[in-house]
């Protein structure tokens, strides 16, 4: 079996240090490719320039498809009776009770059949994980009432709070006054403080939810609860699971085929405080629910982001989450593939877990905490490195080429992720800038123009999915609010630009220099109340 340890930091050197610099490498060099390749030829800068142009169209027209397409999805898995699947499914046929079945239901019924040793719905329990390090209960207390709102038994449920000990005893009592409040109401219900400074870990989420997790699993021991009817759902504190949630995470994990080999990936949507934020905040936002939603339409590439769930038994077979890395979301993907050879999938759900935007104490503070945030996502960079030494320096049975597939795929992402909106927005003008005189570097931004006024379609049926996802305007805002959710989009690129690519840079750019983040710097958080009063606590105790 491969050690799926990511490499302490002091024992990160050859290979390993080389793919570290790699992507950083690659995104400054790509920046000044048309620079460069405008002093050799002026020539070949505009066609590389222009072929890289069409196939990002190219791809976004196949972005705006698979938008209407996620989106069309999504709608229908939000009307669909997943009680009522469930009750097939634990039954191994079609039952009497009427309701409107979709034509996959009956092939994952047939399909049961086949599978020697399933789980049906009614053995199963779940587990909710969630992670808080200071949260205010205003945050905290809608996570645990959406859960509670399911449309599932709550008696089936066990509710874990997993909470940094290094928060004080602010923290503590908090908690404890939650559970008090709401944890009658579930199978079992258990606080978990994190311990502070325990050797091998950084500070993160990652540690929290494991020391947890093992906690979980010393209770299931006592209450002798099979591991393997256990599937647990991280959350973080402001994320809120949709009343279907559940149930169509029992339907997944029943039907699949080895539901032991996967992890299961609810749809991410920032929409809690969509309204309350600021309008850099919300194109960005609305930005990722889309992204989100496309994804749903690419199982192959889904990954795992935020909160996600996984058998509990393969969570201790693994030892849980890793608590090297401040993207222990995306990197339990690789973990778990590493685990498990490369047999290990993710299956995407169109029902989503409710987020909040990035909304801090005052708009300086927000545009900082948004930066932060995507500073922390786009440090999944670091799992360049992971992938090419797990994959091709470390002994494993996982297929060669599907590891160098996902590498690729991984590696081009995040450059794509630094460079696409620069190059698209600049590239076409670098040439005829050093080469006035020269007619095709001329006729470029004329062609590329002309390109995306075409492209300006497919702009708007992502619009047009990002609006209808929204919820309800609230009350306390007129109706203007309404037309500025429309007009925001004008600042996508100042947004794609400031934060997107400025923080993929800065994210590659630490990782080339060996300049490591270490610690999970929580997102501050602030709500707005119905009444309009704005509520803030810094959720980083550091």
């Amino acid at each position: 079996m491969t050690d799926i340890e990511i490499p302490f930091e002091k024992d990160r050197k050859g290979h390993y240090r080389f793919f570290e610099i790699l992507p950083g490498a690659l995104s400054w060099t790509v920046l000044f490719l048309p620079l460069i390749l405008s002093f050799i030829n002026v020539t070949v800068a505009v066609f590389a320039i222009l072929a890289y142009l069409l196939i990002f169209f190219v791809r976004s027209l196949g972005y705006s498809a698979r938008s209407i397409s996620g989106y069309r999805t999504h709608k229908k898995h939000m009307k669909l009776d997943w009680q009522g699947l469930l009750a097939d499914v634990e039954a191994g046929q079609v039952t009497d009770k009427v309701f409107e079945r979709p034509g996959w239901h009956y092939g994952s019924l047939k399909r049961l059949a086949t599978y020697p040793h399933r789980i049906k719905p009614s053995q199963l329990m779940h587990a909710v994980i969630i992670a808080t390090v200071n949260e205010s209960r205003e945050v905290l207390e809608p996570t645990i009432q959406s859960v509670l709102n399911a449309d599932y038994d709550h008696k089936k449920m066990i509710l874990v709070f997993a909470y940094e000990g290094r928060a004080g005893k602010a923290a503590h009592d908090r908690v404890q006054e939650l559970l008090e409040v709401y944890g009658k109401h579930f199978a079992h219900a258990m606080a978990v403080a994190h311990p502070a400074n325990i050797p091998g870990e950084i500070i993160g989420k990652g540690g929290n939810v494991t020391f947890a997790g093992r906690e979980l699993q010393k209770y299931l021991k006592e209450a002798e609860i099979d591991p393997a009817d256990v599937i647990v759902t991280t959350l973080d504190a402001d994320n809120r699971p949709d009343r279907r949630y559940f149930a169509a995470l029992s339907y997944m994990f029943c039907v699949v085929a080895d539901p032991f080999r996967a992890s299961f990936q609810p749809l991410p949507m920032f929409t809690n405080n969509i309204w309350d934020a600021p309008t850099l905040m919300r194109v960005i936002a609305v930005g990722n629910n889309l992204f989100y939603i496309v994804s749903t339409q690419r199982p192959h590439l889904a990954r795992n982001f935020s909160a996600h769930a996984q058998s509990m038994k393969s969570l201790i077979e693994m030892d849980f989450w890793s608590v090297r890395t401040i993207v222990e979301d995306g990197h339990h993907f690789w973990r778990s593939y590493f685990h498990f050879d490369g047999d290990y999938r993710v299956y995407p759900l169109s029902i989503p877990i409710y987020q909040d935007a990035v909304l801090a104490d005052g708009y300086i503070r927000t545009l900082k905490a948004q930066f932060i945030q995507l500073r922390r996502w786009t440090y999944g960079a670091s799992d360049v490195a992971y992938i090419a030494s797990k994959g091709f320096f470390h002994p494993n049975k996982a297929s060669k080429f599907d590891v160098l597939i996902k590498f690729l795929r991984t590696l081009e992402g995040h450059v794509t992720w630094a460079t696409g909106t620069f190059l698209v927005y600049f590239a076409a003008f670098v040439p005829s800038f050093f080469h006035p005189a020269n007619f095709a570097a001329n006729e470029l931004p004329l062609i590329v123009s002309s390109i995306q006024r075409i492209g300006i379609l497919g702009l708007l049926i992502t619009i047009y999915v990002c609006l209808v996802t929204l919820p309800p305007r609230p009350a306390r805002y007129r109706r203007h609010r309404s037309i500025l959710m429309l007009l925001q989009w004008a600042l996508l690129p100042v947004t794609s630009i400031c934060y997107g690519a400025t923080a993929a840079f800065y994210s590659q750019t630490r990782l080339m220099l060996g300049k490591y983040i270490s610690k999970f710097d929580v997102t501050e958080k602030a709500v707005v109340t119905a009444e309009g009063k704005t509520i803030s606590t810094n959720a980083n105790p550091d």
